[in-house]
């Protein structure tokens, strides 16, 4: 058990860490200055809840926050992030927000089999099993997860029958190399001029919506009242409570609807769903006067949400997991290494900005879950591309991880 196990004390030292980090992240104290040169704010709201977690101060085990925080405030920043978008300026972005998506599905798919058959050379037990023990049907798991989501993977465990008495070692593996791979993204996006330089990228685009969505909330912005933070909220927590309800109807339909095909696809997932109906619900919203919202705060108020999130997602790593099965770990890594070598090929042929790298890779490898954090760390209104983006990864998940499963299956030792 962790010293803190209660989530009345752990949200209240989530909410201090962000606290501080904001409060030193602003300060004109010379060495928390530079510190944040080399550190980004963003990342230490991650990183410190895992060092929590890891030194068994607070613990996701013993909490509920993670799961509060990606149904209530996911959702409901989604809204917020979203309802004052440039949808016409999203569009305006170019075929490389695409090309770099598909790009990391491709290292994803391309990668699992890869990584098994290096390390049926180095060590082939590893990777080895017959039977429901087979390691190359746990890894199919790790396939779904990293191209849609939690949903896709668990179609991978059910389709592929893997022992589940060893599930928790894929399930280590996912959380640890994601999460590393999370982080460097989260750095980079502190450095992503310098990013863009060394990949020689054009990131006018960006650039222009970035300065398009911040011209707007200059003009519309005013000295909110707390009757218009209550109407924010209620915009946001509203929008919320409909899209439960309404992935709720689907999913119930589908269970009903006597077809195992629907039943077993992300299409019977309730938070693929969640996510679908928050984000048209604040892209639906951007085309009316609720975009005026903007000018309270509304992004503000999302932007808070998404941090807790960060924190949360943060308190699920424990850096001391690594050495748990060093093995199957050196599988994730190598896995990870070559969709992260594909997406710097492709990102350098085609100049593509880092962001697109960045969210394109996470809207594979973390789903709507952390597309649009890693988004918002370039801009917040830029959260919406990355659930957009994180949309289409779930649709893509369970045929992407049956084929990397399948030559899994084909070259395993």
């Amino acid at each position: 058990m962790p010293l803190f196990p209660q989530d009345q004390i752990v949200f209240g030292i989530l909410a201090l860490t962000l606290g501080f980090v904001f409060y030193s992240s602003n300060s004109e104290n010379k060495y928390y200055k530079k510190f944040y040169k080399v550190i980004p704010a963003l990342l230490m709201c991650y990183l410190i809840p895992s060092l929590f977690n890891t030194f068994g101060v607070i613990s996701d085990s013993s909490s509920s926050l993670y799961s509060m925080a990606k149904d209530y405030l996911l959702p409901t920043s989604l809204v917020l992030l979203t309802l004052s978008i440039d949808f016409k300026g999203i569009m305006r972005l170019g075929n490389k927000a695409l090309i770099m998506f598909f790009t990391a599905t491709v290292g994803i798919i391309i990668g699992g089999p890869v990584a098994v058959l290096i390390m049926s050379f180095i060590s082939p037990d590893v990777v080895g099993g017959v039977g429901n023990d087979a390691v190359w049907r746990g890894l199919s798991t790790l396939a779904g997860s990293w191209i849609g989501g939690g949903a896709n993977q668990a179609a991978m465990l059910e389709m592929y029958e893997y022992n589940q008495s060893f599930y928790a070692g894929m399930v280590a593996v996912d959380i640890i190399v994601a999460n590393i791979w999370m982080a460097f993204l989260l750095w980079g996006a502190g450095r992503s001029d310098a990013m863009d330089k060394w990949l020689k990228a054009d990131s006018s685009a960006i650039d222009r919506l970035k300065e398009t969505m911040e011209s707007y909330r200059l003009s519309v912005q005013k000295m909110p009242t707390l009757a218009d933070t209550m109407v924010i909220l209620g915009v946001g927590f509203g929008a919320t409570s409909f899209s439960h309800f309404a992935a709720n109807v689907i999913t119930n339909f589908i269970e009903t609807s006597g077809s195992v095909a629907l039943q077993q696809s992300v299409l019977n997932s309730h938070f693929f769903w969640l996510v679908v109906v928050a984000t048209t619900i604040g892209l639906l919203l951007s085309f009316t006067k609720a975009r005026n919202l903007e000018g309270a705060g509304a992004s503000r108020i999302g932007s808070v949400f998404i941090y807790i999130l960060v924190a949360t997602i943060g308190m699920k790593m424990d850096v001391t997991q690594t050495f748990d099965n060093p093995g199957l770990l050196a599988v994730g890594l190598i896995w990870m290494g070559f969709h992260v070598i594909l997406l710097v090929i492709v990102a350098k042929i085609i100049k593509s900005p880092f962001f697109f790298l960045a969210v394109g890779s996470k809207a594979n490898v973390g789903g709507a879950a952390s597309a649009p954090v890693v988004a918002s760390a370039f801009h917040p209104s830029l959260a919406s591309v990355g659930v957009l983006l994180a949309v289409l990864g779930y649709a893509l998940g369970t045929y992407g991880a049956i084929l990397a499963a399948e030559m899994m299956r084909i070259v395993a030792p």
